[in-house]
């Protein structure tokens, strides 16, 4: 795993951090052929160049995002972008984290994919590319 990704982890609180740490470490197990970097100052994967799945820590939560997420038909992906395509879901203790959900949406981050790395090359416009 990206170093400056464990550094991300280490900066936060106790049950933050071992959701992150939980989160990085079945996110890479699931998408080892993935590229992960800090982007945007927070953990990121992508598979050739398009944004897939990320994390990071909100006010009262650490939020799992996924950028292609309202095309997966998940419930507990509830917290959904109102201009793309992206959901998430929230966690506050790493008892909350589901590892067959999270690698059920692994899986279909991989199938089903919108192409963000040429959203601004196509002015706003996202097409699927999976």
């Amino acid at each position: 795993m990206n170093p400056e990704i464990e550094h991300y982890n280490e900066l936060k609180e106790t049950e933050d951090k071992l959701i992150c740490d939980a989160l990085a470490m079945q996110i890479s197990s699931v998408l080892p052929e993935a590229e992960n970097k800090i982007w945007h100052a927070h953990p990121v994967w992508f598979l050739d160049g398009n944004p897939i799945v990320g994390y990071s820590k909100q006010k009262h939560f650490v939020r799992l995002m996924f950028w292609s997420g309202q095309s997966f038909d998940e419930d507990r992906l509830n917290l959904k972008g109102k201009k793309f395509k992206d959901a998430s879901i929230g966690y506050t203790s790493l008892s909350e984290l589901n590892k067959e959900d999270l690698s059920r949406w692994l899986t279909k981050a991989k199938e089903i994919q919108w192409d963000y790395k040429n959203i601004v090359k196509r002015k706003g416009v996202l097409e699927r590319i999976k």
